[in-house]
Parts: C-alpha cells; structure tokens; sequence
C-alpha cells in the first residue's frame, strides 16, 4: 500500500533544510521524513546530530555559514528556516548575518542546485519599509529571495511561535515565555492574526503548502498557518 498522498510511478521528490536545528525547522524536517512525496530530505547544520545519523532517508551537511557555502546537492524543494534574534546574537549586525546574509546564501545555493520550490519562515509584521529593525530584515530578505526567481514560493508569517526550545538546547525568549502561559486560559479570546502558534503547526502548513506546487509567491498570515497546520 502507497503512503498518503503518494501516487504510485511519480517521481518523488528531494528536500533540503536550511536552520534544521531550530524550532521551526526540526519540525519541518519531520514534516519531510513522512510526506510520501518525498525520497531523501539533506540538512544542513552547523555540527551533525547523533540523533539524526540512523534515520533512513535524512543526509547531514555541516556548513559555515560565514564562509562560502558549499555546492548543494540537486534538490527539488528547498525551506530556510534560519533565524535569530537581536538578543541572542548580541547585536542588530549578528542579527542581520543569519537572518538575511544566511538566508540569502542558503536561498541563491538551492536556486543553484535545481530548487523550484523555496519555503521560507519569516515573521509577523515583516515589511522592507518598516522602522523597526526586526521587521524591515525580515521583509527585505523576503523581497530579495523572491527575486531569484522561484517557480514557486511559500512564505510563512507566523506569530510568536510556541515549542519546547529547552529539548533543543536553546535558550527559552522571554516573549514565547508569557506567550505559552497567556495562551492556555486566554487563547480563544486572541485574534488568529496574532495568536501564539505552535512551531509544529507552522511547519506543517508550510510543507502541505509548498507541496501543492503552485506557481507564484504566497504570504501565509499566522491565521492562515492555523488553518493549513490543524
């Protein structure tokens, strides 16, 4: 019996993750390892997981991203799931060095290696023209990504993203903190737009959607992620 959504003679297709470590990207990558259309998922990371060395159909890549990215393997689709924070890289420069410079390196590689498709996670409230720092890095690494020209491109907008950052070894925010404990009594009161998301919820829209193969550039609000994701 063929797994769901897998058409039998179709030729399945090759991943690769950018940011595989993270919140959002781990769960991609599980996303990835059970979706029938997909024959071997690559990662790339900055040290290998001993975890991830057994599981069939998952490649390792360790990567610098302040040196020059090596030449991909051939890939269908590609997702960056790369991000930080000003806090936690210690000043807006640091911050900019992963979620654009990063991005952008990872995203012209995959383009490199035969990607058509490209899903990226970026922020509620990105926007190229905002004043806000935070904002205007994840608004112009989206403009900049879009104009390599993508056959099709999924951006994902989710709100402050809810997970267990303590089982991957990273420091709890502060903001995600309040978020998870208003969330439990208060959520259903919160609009979609802004509701606290779960990391897994994200990532599952953003594979169900780039999966579809639909030509052009879609924004996905965090509402709509709660929708796609459920």
């Amino acid at each position: 019996m063929s797994q769901p959504g897998f058409a039998i003679g179709k030729r399945r297709r090759t991943a690769i993750v950018a940011g595989a470590t993270g919140l959002v990207g781990g769960a991609v990558v599980e996303e990835l390892l059970v979706d029938g259309n997909i024959g071997s998922v690559h990662v790339l990371v900055r040290e290998e997981k001993p975890a991830w060395r057994k599981r069939s159909g998952l490649t390792q890549h360790v990567v610098d991203y302040r040196a020059r990215l090596p030449v991909l393997p051939t890939v269908d689709d590609a997702y960056c799931c790369l991000g930080t924070t000003i806090k936690v890289a210690g000043s807006q420069e640091a911050f900019r060095a992963v979620d654009f410079d990063a991005a952008m390196a990872f995203a012209r590689a995959a383009h490199a290696a035969g990607a058509t498709r490209f899903g990226l996670v970026s922020a509620l409230g990105a926007d190229p023209h905002s004043r806000v720092f935070y904002n205007r890095v994840k608004g112009e690494v989206e403009r900049a990504i879009a104009a390599l020209g993508f056959e099709s491109m999924v951006i994902a907008r989710p709100s402050l993203l809810l997970g267990d950052r303590t089982a991957l070894n990273q420091p709890t925010r502060r903001g995600e903190r309040i978020a998870a404990l208003l969330t439990r009594p208060l959520g259903w009161l919160m609009p979609a737009s802004v509701r606290p998301i779960e990391a897994a919820t994200v990532a599952r829209a953003l594979v169900r959607s780039l999966q579809r193969g639909e030509p052009g550039l879609f924004a996905l609000s965090s509402a709509t992620l709660q929708l796609l994701g459920r």
